[in-house]
Order: structure tokens, then C-alpha cells, then sequence
């Protein structure tokens, strides 16, 4: 007698929708353009609706998100990137700002650095770097999501955590050294 085929017990809305703004995030910073990213993000949604039969349950984030990749980066070898401005993470961020100028200045220039400096780390090095360090990937889900061995994620992470400081070093403003204070009195004319 044979038995029945299992029953997926998770819906589609289930498994993608509570993901779309970590696979938007990933789009964006894979493809550094936020039409693109969204354009990528929906083409990976389309993707997952029609082969959502060939997901047999797991992890669904890890799932979604290699899709997510595997259209940007076949977008990217083909070549439908579009040169327009860089996405800004303070006026898309949901996180309401603080009240204080100077913290908000600050942080602004935080953002501001780690945008450029990611910019210029190696594609193959800020794949792996948003998915760990922005998205809170685990190695296993990391590996799950670019198909490369947990060994070589670790490996791979830890280049990619030295070219990003080495990168962030190149943006840093220059160190202005202390000046030592002086023992002598500022005036001499009651010597």
C-alpha cells in the first residue's frame, strides 16, 4: 500500500512574506540600487511562487535568500544593473530617530562611513558580510544560502571582516596626535 504524498503544511505567505525586507536588504546591497533591489526582490518572489513545491520545509529564510542572490547575481552577469544613486539607509530606516543632534549627527556619519567603505569591499566579501553581520545569518545559513562549505564561510568571513577594516582604515579621518601640556607658565612677564 503505498503512502500518500506529505502535505506541505506552510503556505507560500508563510514561508517568503515574513523575509522580504532581510531579501531586500541582501538585493540592495548586492545590487546597489534600490530599483534594482526591489525589481530583483519581486522577479526572486515570482521565482519562489512557482517553485514553491520544490521547498520541503526548513529553514525558509535561508531558502528565500538564496533566491534572492541567485537572481542578482544573474542580473548582474547579465548586466541590468543601473547606475543611479546609492540607497540611503537613514531616510528608509524604520528606527525613529533620536532627539539629540549630536547623537544624530553621529550617527549619521556612521552610516554614512560603513556605506562607503562597504562600497568598496569585494562583491564576494559583502555578500558574506550582510548576510552575517546585517542580516544575523548563522554560518550554516550562510552556507545554506550561497552554497558554499561552512568551512569556507568561516574562512571567507574572516578575509572579508579583515578587507572591510582595512577599507574602513582608508576612510577614517587622519588621527590629529595629542600635544603634550606644557609646565612652564603661559606668561614670563612677572619672572
Amino acid at each position: 500500500m503505498a503512502t500518500p504524498p506529505q502535505e506541505i503544511t506552510e503556505s507560500f505567505d508563510e514561508v517568503v512574506l515574513p523575509h522580504l525586507d532581510a531579501a531586500y536588504r541582501l538585493a540592495r546591497w548586492l545590487m546597489r540600487n534600490e530599483h534594482d533591489a526591489e525589481d530583483a526582490v519581486q522577479e526572486a518572489s515570482l521565482r519562489a511562487l512557482r517553485y514553491f513545491r520544490t521547498f520541503s520545509g526548513g529553514n525558509s529564510r535561508a531558502w528565500f535568500l538564496r533566491i534572492v542572490r541567485n537572481t542578482c547575481c544573474g542580473w548582474q552577469v547579465a548586466g541590468f544593473i543601473a547606475l543611479s544613486d546609492p540607497f540611503d539607509e537613514e531616510q528608509h530606516s524604520s528606527v525613529q530617530p533620536v532627539s539629540d543632534p549630536e547623537t544624530l549627527l553621529l550617527q549619521t556619519a556612521d552610516v554614512t562611513l560603513i556605506e562607503r567603505t562597504m562600497r568598496i569591499v569585494p562583491d564576494r566579501f559583502r555578500e558574506l558580510l550582510v548576510l552575517r553581520e546585517i542580516e544575523g545569518l548563522s554560518y550554516k545559513e550562510i552556507a545554506e544560502v550561497t552554497g558554499i562549505p561552512i568551512g569556507t564561510v568561516m574562512s571567507r568571513l574572516s578575509r572579508a571582516r579583515q578587507a572591510f577594516r582595512g577599507a574602513l582604515i582608508t576612510h577614517l579621518p587622519p588621527q590629529v596626535p595629542s600635544r603634550k601640556l606644557s609646565r612652564r607658565p603661559l606668561s614670563t612677564a612677572n619672572s
